[in-house]
């Protein structure tokens, strides 16, 4: 066994992004709301003092997407209920979401009352437009493509796909804020967008996510949804207000808008210095014999988040992530995640849900086939990929050892 000084610390391992450039302005953001002793999202106008930390983010970040309409939740996994729900998916209803994802996008399907409808995935690592029309029955209402690890799905193809079809289109874009396609951030050009703000993303709150759309009736749909129905019209007290729907409670706190604030406002230094670095490292894998980079949908768009590529075989990428790893240079191998592939959700093939009664046991919903037969280009892809985060701090020391660690570990090709 080599010896040697391991690339990443453990905790340089646990934190990328947003966690990574935490400072004095999360500090002051916060504290202006301790200030207030106000930590609410609404209500409370004249003790909080003017404060309105939520308000301001979902302001600042829907200028940033480009959309007139933002609205910050509890998490990345409510924000695509919340979306779901705005668009009228429920009981009945199909929705096509790639097999690459967090199980989250099957999860908020299923907590609306629809049957998520696998579908495989083409060389961005991301949904296959060609694959849509396959997957698409009389019931199939919305698809979700997900831009995995930081760059962008075929959004151009997807969008021509669905419209032909008449489906909506939820961009599930929890990895991939600050990024783009053709010059549009990615989220705003589905009909809804949704992101997630946890500790590993590009931006943080801790918790937390966000919902945007360029549709007014949409936007009020899933803010009235996310607070019990309320419509929050400012003139009258919280208690009196107008109630068009029902609802539930996935508001976002003063706090994580505080954060929120704060973070949006170093995004695009943290994303500069990801192109960066990811350069410098796509540089390093140049040696590497036969290796290949993901497929870009559109290579201006790369938030730079991750570094994907491949080999020709998956026995060369399992012994060259081996070598990394003896090397002190760690890499995920998607295809044997268990949180990021739907092969290996045991729960979710086994229909555990919480309630008996549940959208698998709907007779309409027939046999929907999960088999790892139906995505080949996953099963392929994913196998012989290797996925690394790219740290926005990123020293000369430890670019160095990376580079020692590439050479060594590619003489095992």
């Amino acid at each position: 066994m080599r010896h040697h000084v391991p690339i990443f610390r453990t905790k340089e391992k646990k934190v990328m992004a947003g966690a990574e450039v935490i400072g004095k302005e999360e500090i002051r953001e916060v504290m202006e709301v301790l200030k207030t002793g106000v930590f609410a999202r609404y209500a409370f106008d004249k003790e909080r003092q003017g404060i309105w930390k939520v308000r301001d983010f979902e302001r600042a970040f829907a200028k940033y997407c480009g959309t007139p309409y933002a609205l910050g939740v509890t998490s990345g996994s409510s924000a695509l209920k919340v979306a779901l729900t705005a668009l009228d998916v429920g009981p009945g209803d199909e929705v096509i979401c790639p097999a690459f994802t967090f199980m989250a996008t099957y999860e908020a399907v299923l907590e609306v009352g629809g049957i998520p409808v696998m579908a495989d995935i083409d060389d961005t690592l991301n949904l296959d437009p060609d694959y849509i029309p396959n997957k698409i029955t009389p019931r199939t209402k919305a698809v979700i493509p997900v831009h995995m690890c930081g760059a962008p799905a075929r959004m151009d193809k997807i969008l021509k796909v669905a419209k032909k079809h008449k489906l909506f289109v939820l961009e599930d874009t929890a990895q991939g804020l600050g990024a783009s396609f053709k010059g549009k951030m990615l989220g705003s050009l589905g009909h809804m967008g949704t992101f997630s703000f946890d500790h590993y993303k590009t931006i943080t709150t801790g918790e937390g996510g966000m919902v945007i759309t360029n549709d007014l009736n949409l936007y009020h749909r899933a803010e009235w949804y996310h607070d019990h129905g309320h419509d929050h019209v400012s003139t009258v007290s919280r208690a009196l207000d107008g109630r068009t729907i029902l609802g539930f409670n996935y508001r976002m706190n003063e706090f994580q808008g505080a954060i929120g604030l704060a973070q949006l406002g170093k995004l695009n230094r943290v994303i500069a210095a990801q192109r960066k670095n990811q350069a410098a490292v796509m540089e390093m894998l140049s040696v590497v014999p036969k290796i290949k980079f993901r497929g870009m949908a559109d290579p201006e768009g790369d938030s730079a988040t991750f570094l994907a590529f491949n080999l020709p075989h998956a026995e060369q990428t399992k012994a060259f992530q081996n070598a990394l790893k003896e090397e002190g240079l760690d890499t995920v191998c998607f295809k044997e995640n268990f949180w990021h592939y739907l092969p290996n959700w045991e729960h979710f093939l086994a229909k555990s849900t919480a309630q008996t009664k549940n959208p698998f046991t709907d007779k309409r919903n027939g046999k929907v086939n999960y088999n790892r037969k139906a995505i080949p280009n996953a099963e392929d892809l994913l196998g012989r990929t290797l996925v690394m985060g790219i740290s926005v701090k990123m020293p000369a020391a430890r670019m160095k050892a990376m580079r020692k660690a590439i050479t060594n570990a590619a003489k095992v090709l």
